[in-house]
Order: C-alpha cells, then structure tokens, then sequence
C-alpha cells in the first residue's frame, strides 16, 4: 500500500476529526457540503476536521453521522464500545424466507398457481394485517413468502392478455408489500430489487394505481438514500404525477388518491432539499386532492387521506427545520383519526422530532414511547426516533435520562 493513500476510518491512530474528513470524502462531499447538511459553518466543520476544535456533542455527532449515512458510530468514534446501528435496524428473523421466495425464479413448477380472486382476497388480508398489527413486519413476514411465490406462479401461468395483465398487477402489490417489510433492514440491494421489480410488473400490467403505487416506492427508495439521490426520486414522481393526470377527473377513488400521496411525496422531497415555498406548495396541491376523497377513505398502501394531511404538515415543518411550526402542526393533527398502527407511529416519531427541534425534550420522549406503544417495530426501524432516543440517554436531567433509557431498553437500541 502507497504511504500517500487515504487511510481507512479505522486505521489509528485517526482521530474524531480525521475520521469525519476521511468518511466525508469518500462520500464525495465537499465540506461546505456537509457543514450546511449539519447546520454548522464550514469554518466550524474544518477546525472539527483539524482537530483545532474538541470532538463535538452527541447531537452534532448524530448529524453527522446521519448527514455521511454512517451505519454505525464507531465508524466516527473509532470505539468498539459505539457498536450502534443507526440507520439500519435489526434484520427480522423471517427476512431470509423472504428473500428466500424474492430470489426464486422457478422456470417450471408442477404446483397450480392459485386462482386470481384467492390471491387477492390474501392480499387485501395481508394489507389489512399490516395496518391492525403492533409488529406489522411479523405479520406480513410470516404471510409473504407464500404469496410471492403464488403471485410469481400466477403471473407466470397467466393464459389470456387479460389475464396476465391483472396477474402482474399482483404481483407488483405483492413486492410492493415486501418493500415495506425490508425497509430498514440490512439488506439495501435486496430493497432495490424488490423496488425494481415492482415497478416492471406495474408496467406490464397497465393498471394506473399499480403504477402509481410503484412509482411511490421506488421513489421512496431513492430519496431515502440520500441527498444524491433526491434528483432521481424527484423525477420519478414528476413522471408519474403527469402519467395519472389527464386521469384525475374521472379517477376512481385509489387512483387519485394514489396521485395525491406522489404529489405530497414531492413536498416532501423539497422539505428534505430545504425548499421552503415549494414544500408547502406541493402539500397544498395533496390537500386539495385529499379534499376530494370520501371522508372516511384511506389508502391501503400509502395512507393518503385526509385525516393523514395532518401528519404530512407535521413532517414537512420538521424537514424544514421549523420547530414552532411543527408544534403548531402537531396540535391540530389528530391521531386518534389515523387507523393504521404503523403510520399512527410514524406521525409520533415526526412529533418527536418537532418538539425536539423545539426544544421540548421531555414531550419529544412522551411521543416516542406512545409510537413505541402504537407499533413497536416502527420506532425499532425507525433511524431518527433512534437518534433523539439516543441522545436523551446522555441528557443531565435524570429524570428524561432515566426515561429515555427505559424506552432504549424496549427498542433494543443500545448494544449490550
């Protein structure tokens, strides 16, 4: 090895400093880059670098952490002791028939795919499941490998166009389904194969919501990858707002829904890219479409409604940075109003994050231990309730110490 190459982030004797320059520049980032990503100046973020300034708090190390995707903090650290994942949770135990019965292609099999109704009825049961269930991903983990296997037979069997058309519709809501028991898992490339896969069959089948759908989550996973690919998850949705559009008029019900939530999504990937007015913009165009949805409809997939609008002002306040407005949105969200135990979570953990932006520690933990108590396997995959969670831990308030040490003792965050 060259005495001039880049050491890796664990050859000592790197220090906190060097180890952020190192990891940093592997990602490609310069360090204005990173600094505006953490909110600190690049002059700050250099004398970190150079060690001409102390390691900093947990808090800013959490930014960084999360700004550089770092999977684990003792790649900062450099202490085996910070063994926590932050960004990836625990592969679930059915993840391997999972992926399993994803990776199968079988050209031949005796076996009689089932008929076309039996599949959908176990499918509306497993979207069902996932949305009354406390561990969603347990529910659907145990039920998914039969039916992506039966939906892969299905659509392989299929005799007439019409036919093969529905065939492949269902077996995108089957990966579509995958898609959201693999998230937060540690598996990204099986994730994007579920992604893709999706998104082929959708196509195939020419049914606009299928497509709809699969745009959603392959954006999803596009922008969950980081500010990189914020670009291409932007696009995707672009696309499939103006496929669905000339639709809309005379849409049936899941479509404009679907049309609704790929509208909210790119309000959200503009919070995310800190573009304030076109943020909001695109939340205003989503309300309008939730307007137009029977009072009590939901989406089985994405949760789009209008009880749902709600949280979504929450989550784009919070992407914003905008602390007094994310409490403000906060309170006038209802939650009792969202059936699904996992999205209900969700919306806590996004409260969380706005009173912890507000500066409102204890309710920010208040709200984590009510997701925890709605979805438990939510806030256990769910890397930002992980990382206030983490931070109160070290709080010098006892009291907040001791709780959040409680609720990181349920999640199982902290490594023993």
């Amino acid at each position: 090895m060259s005495s001039d190459a880049t050491p890796g982030p664990y050859a000592d004797p790197l220090k906190f400093g060097q180890r952020v320059q190192v990891l940093r520049q592997r990602k490609g980032m310069t360090r204005a880059q990173l600094a505006d990503l953490i909110g600190a100046s690049p002059h700050t973020l250099k004398k970190i670098e150079n060690g001409q300034q102390q390691a900093p708090g947990l808090d800013t190390v959490l930014r960084i952490a999360e700004a550089l995707r770092v999977r684990d903090l003792s790649e900062l650290t450099g202490h085996a002791d910070t063994h926590v994942d932050l960004f990836i949770g625990p592969g679930h135990p059915r993840l391997a028939a999972v992926r399993a019965a994803i990776d199968n292609f079988a050209l031949a099999t005796e076996a009689e795919p089932p008929p076309i109704a039996h599949l959908e009825a176990r499918l509306h049961a497993a979207w069902k499941a996932r949305h009354e269930a406390e561990n969603h991903r347990e529910a659907i983990g145990r039920l998914l490998p039969d039916l992506i296997r039966d939906a892969q037979a299905l659509a392989r069997a299929a005799d007439s166009a019409a036919d093969r058309r529905r065939a492949q519709a269902l077996l995108s809501q089957t990966y579509s389904l995958s898609q959201f028991f693999i998230a937060y898992q540690p598996d990204s490339a099986l994730l994007w194969r579920v992604a893709e896969r999706g998104m082929v069959a959708a196509q195939d089948s020419g049914d606009p919501h299928a497509i709809g759908v699969a745009a959603w989550l392959l954006a999803q996973a596009h922008r969950d990858s980081g500010p990189r690919h914020f670009d291409a998850a932007e696009a995707i949705n672009t696309e499939a707002v103006r496929f669905l559009k000339p639709l809309l008029p005379d849409a049936e019900t899941e479509v404009l829904a679907i049309a609704g939530a790929l509208e909210f999504e790119l309000g959200y990937t503009a919070a995310r890219r800190r573009a304030t007015g076109t943020a909001w913009r695109h939340w205003d165009r989503a309300n309008s479409m939730a307007a137009r949805l029977p009072g009590d409809y939901y989406h089985p997939v994405t949760s789009f409604s209008r009880a749902i609008m709600g949280a979504h002002a929450v989550t784009v306040a919070v992407e914003l940075r905008q602390g007094g407005e994310s409490v403000r949105q906060a309170a006038r969200a209802d939650e009792m109003t969202i059936p699904s135990r996992p999205r209900r979570a969700r919306h806590r953990i996004e409260e969380a994050r706005g009173y912890h932006l507000d500066a409102q520690p204890d309710v920010a933990i208040a709200a984590l231990e009510k997701a925890f108590k709605a979805a438990p396997e939510t806030i256990r995959y769910n890397g930002y309730a992980r990382r206030i969670i983490l931070e109160e831990v070290e709080s010098k308030q006892a009291p907040r110490r001791q709780r959040a040490s409680a609720l990181a003792a349920d999640v199982g965050l902290l490594a023993a």
